[in-house]
């Protein structure tokens, strides 16, 4: 009996056993989401009312506020109302531009850290245009809505959960539009392979990838007030991830028939942002969170894969990645824009040397000009030629500030919405919290509370 009974134990023991290890346990972090207020509504597909003329007001007019001032004396329909800057002398160097332009000056706001609250509040301003430091752009978008006013806001538009829920439940109250200005969206090579991706040439877009690698050891100098390396050397994580996540969820239709469900990040150690400190200072830091190379990996709804980096210490060059692979091909940017494509996708009366395609090897440069000939995006065809004159990045600033009036002055749906704004800035918090805790999977909440496939596929919208 007592036999028996060890084996009956043993037994039992063991069917424990592998139910524990069969069994797959989640340690997922998961992130609150705060329930809407009643009457409040998502803003998805949003559209407002037709504006004949866009009327706006800039906040912010240091290293890209003064850019941004000119490409709008460019854009028909535009009049620039008000400026404002904590430093005076950056405000009269606008009103220069809007002199050499031969436009009448704009009301003048500075000296104040609360300046930009009067700019706000004036009843002949239709878009607040935010080109300040980080820290202070949901603050502004959040008054600025709150005052019957839409917002652009640089990227990154919000740093913190609670910011983003903030500019999101604003922008829902007020029924106002909230778009974070990220150009990369706009390149000539992201744009063309996103239409190539919306027309089925890839056939089904499995993983993307995209980065933020920029060494910026010559420009730490010129943030006001040292804010930028403060930030990286207070914040851990992904702290500048949209120019990458921008393009990449535009492929994968985020909150358009897909999401990003979790995520899962991790850091290298801090060596070349302590090191800068030193050097220029001489003090010796050893509380620098930042660290000098930070990688994260999502998986959407749909089983799809993200890969986002960020690094802004090292000599590593220049690059924003930006990958595609799909079931039929793939697309690279850097170091060299390629791509990669079964012979049956591209006809042979359409595109050079058909013959020597193969799905192993990147084609020709002659095959890939011809292709982004061919599919070259209707917003191209239309704006290349100014964009390339007026510039801001090669054009993709122009672009950006046109599409966004355009879309005002024709009451469309904006081609990014205040959810590609949560979506796309919510790494800095949300890599930090894995990365703290030994690389754990983190939620991504659902920022539409529900309605990421009310819209299926992303598409820019234009006047009939």
């Amino acid at each position: 009996m007592k036999r028996l009974n060890r084996i009956i134990t043993v037994f039992c023991a063991a069917i424990l056993l592998f139910t524990a290890c069969t069994t797959q346990k989640s340690y997922m972090i998961e992130v609150p989401v705060p329930e809407r207020e009643p009457g409040q509504t998502d803003v998805v597909g949003l559209v407002t009312e037709k504006l004949e003329t866009v009327r706006v007001g800039f906040i912010g007019l240091g290293m890209r506020g003064p850019g941004a001032v000119e490409r709008f004396t460019y854009i028909p329909g535009t009049e620039v109302v008000a400026l404002c800057d904590i430093v005076p002398e950056r405000v009269e160097a606008c009103q220069e531009i809007l002199r050499r332009r031969n436009l009448p000056e704009a009301a003048a706001y500075s000296g104040s850290e609360d300046a930009w609250k009067a700019l706000c509040e004036r009843d002949d301003i239709d878009l607040v245009y935010i080109v300040t430091d980080w820290k202070n752009h949901a603050q502004m978008g959040v008054y600025a809505m709150e005052h019957g006013k839409h917002v652009a806001i640089e990227v990154p538009a919000a740093m913190t959960m609670d910011e983003i829920w903030a500019l999101i439940n604003t922008a829902e109250k007020t029924r106002k539009h909230c778009m974070q200005l990220e150009n990369c969206v706009y390149d000539f090579f992201e744009l063309t392979t996103l239409n190539m991706a919306q027309q089925g040439l890839f056939g089904e877009v499995l993983h993307v990838e995209g980065s933020y690698i920029h060494n910026l050891e010559d420009f730490w100098p010129y943030y006001y007030n040292n804010w930028r390396m403060d930030y990286n050397r207070t914040h851990r994580g992904d702290v500048y991830p949209t120019h990458g996540m921008g393009p990449a969820c535009q492929l994968l239709d985020i909150h358009r028939g897909d999401r990003m469900k979790y995520l899962v990040a991790m850091d290298t150690k801090a060596v070349n942002g302590p090191a800068y400190i030193e050097r220029t200072t001489g003090e010796k830091v050893t509380d620098f969170k930042n660290g000098d190379h930070t990688l994260t990996l999502i998986r959407t709804e749909k089983e799809k894969t993200i890969h986002i980096q960020h690094n802004v210490m090292t000599p590593r060059p220049y690059s924003r990645m930006y990958q595609l692979t799909g079931t039929d091909g793939f697309a690279n940017k850097y170091p060299v824009q390629q791509y990669c494509l079964r012979p049956t996708q591209v006809a042979a009366d359409e595109v050079p040397d058909h013959e020597n395609l193969n799905a192993h090897g990147a084609v020709s440069k002659e095959v890939r000009e011809a292709l982004m000939l061919k599919y070259k995006h209707p917003i191209h065809q239309e704006l290349e030629e100014i964009a390339k004159k007026v510039g801001g990045h090669g054009g993709m600033d122009f672009i950006m500030d046109y599409r966004l009036v355009y879309c005002l002055q024709n009451g469309l749906p904006l081609d990014m919405d205040v959810y590609d704004l949560a979506e796309w800035c919510c790494l800095p918090e949300l890599t930090a919290l894995s990365i703290e805790n030994n690389s754990a999977p983190v939620a991504i909440p659902d920022f539409t509370r529900g309605a990421w496939n009310k819209i299926q596929g992303y598409r820019h919208a234009f006047a009939e």
